[in-house]
């Protein structure tokens, strides 16, 4: 069996124009993304070895390959069918005591809240349908 290899310093369009450097790509896509529905049931993944269930609202996402360090970003979101949480709702990175930062190189803690109105103060919940997402660099 023999092995390709390919070895590309710039993209270009087929004008040769608009060209755009490898890192760049490589810096700008994400790293670990996971969907799940409800509890730990993975519908999805990227670079997940492990969603664990950590309890109501919150979970771990567990890497298959580490990060470089623990300042990646986490912009997560999610979706519930409910009438009741039409408020709005949030998931993003757990501050559970609002000053710890839980992003790991090999793994982050993320959240879930939902507000069951416009005024209502958000509560942690298991919603129909979460997905969390990692930009950063890999290890």
């Amino acid at each position: 069996v023999m092995a390709s290899e390919l070895r590309v310093n710039t993209l270009k369009d087929s004008a040769g124009n608009n060209s755009v450097g490898m890192s760049f790509v490589a810096e700008g896509t994400a790293k670990a993304w996971i969907t799940h529905q409800h509890g730990d049931t993975t519908d999805d993944s990227f670079n997940q070895s492990a969603l664990t269930d950590s309890g109501t609202g919150d979970f771990t996402c567990n890497f298959s390959s580490n990060m470089a360090s623990a300042t990646y970003i986490v912009p997560n979101c999610g979706s519930t069918y409910a009438d009741q949480h039409r408020g709005g709702m949030s998931c993003g990175m757990d501050m559970g005591t609002g000053t710890t930062d839980n992003r790991a190189s090999d793994h982050c803690d993320v959240s879930v809240m939902y507000h069951a109105s416009s005024t209502a103060n958000a509560l942690m919940g298991d919603v129909d349908w979460t997905m969390h997402i990692f930009f950063g660099d890999l290890a």
